[in-house]
């Protein structure tokens, strides 16, 4: 009797992942804590996940054959260091890739001209001209990052991203502060992919901002590690949601 297809995949995710964690190193894998909201319905603040740093990299001629190498795809979950301080690793979707079309009617995503289902996301009250229909409107005192994306590649109202670069929002629309802000994400930026949350804890923000997880964080995971620790979310599989381009 033959395999069902779903079950397959379910086996090739875990064995991918028993592979990373038992052969992983710096440069396969990559601790990430989720410190604020702006993915939230899809990675929540606490959640601590592994990065597949492997997915992206170039591969050579031996390892091309044995590794699941490929890049960056819309609708992808990347990591990737923040434009503006190389230090600092962000979070997001890939929204849009070399060649696309894209703009906000209303909150909504429409690509090369098609609304797009994002099922993914999650919305807040209230409207902006500019982030809810990007990139109309743009707002006064964007960083010259912004400015400068939607000077040079703003074509008819919509955003066409150019080569070399990937468009970049947050899954909680109305709480991210991503591309429509300080611009394009540079390919050679990408980290990798969040592919497996190894632990969640329910933590406020200014816990998880500090990069060294300061005493106040550490005695809170100490006294409330059981009550807090999200455990419906342990070894949950990441997922990224393929937006297809409309034909």
């Amino acid at each position: 009797m033959k395999t069902p297809p779903i079950a397959r995949n379910t086996i090739a995710e875990w064995a991918v992942t028993a592979v990373l964690l038992l052969f992983g190193t710096t440069t396969a894998l990559q601790a990430f804590v989720i410190p604020t909201g702006s993915m939230e319905g899809t990675l929540l603040v606490g959640d601590h996940l592994f990065v597949d740093k492997v997915i992206y990299a170039p591969p050579d001629a031996f390892s091309k054959h044995l590794l699941p190498y490929r890049d960056v795809q819309r609708g992808d979950v990347i990591v990737f260091r923040y434009p503006l301080d190389l230090q600092k690793n962000l979070v997001k979707r890939a929204i849009g890739v070399p060649g696309d079309r894209i703009h906000l009617e209303n909150k909504r995503l429409v690509l090369y001209g098609k609304p797009m289902d994002e099922p993914y996301t999650s919305h807040l009250p209230g409207f902006d001209p500019y982030r809810d229909n990007f990139p109309a409107s743009p707002s006064v005192g964007l960083r010259p990052e912004a400015a400068a994306m939607l000077a040079n590649n703003v074509v008819i109202g919509e955003l066409v991203v150019p080569p070399g670069f990937i468009f970049a929002m947050g899954d909680n629309r109305e709480n991210s502060d991503d591309s429509r802000y300080w611009g394009l994400v540079p390919r050679q930026n990408i980290v990798g992919t969040p592919f497996l949350i190894y632990w969640s804890f329910d933590a406020p923000t200014e816990d998880l901002s500090d990069p060294g997880l300061g005493a106040g964080h550490l005695l809170d995971v100490a006294l409330h590690f059981a009550t807090k620790t999200r455990w419906n979310r342990t070894f949950h599989i990441v997922r990224s949601y393929p937006l297809q381009r409309p034909q």
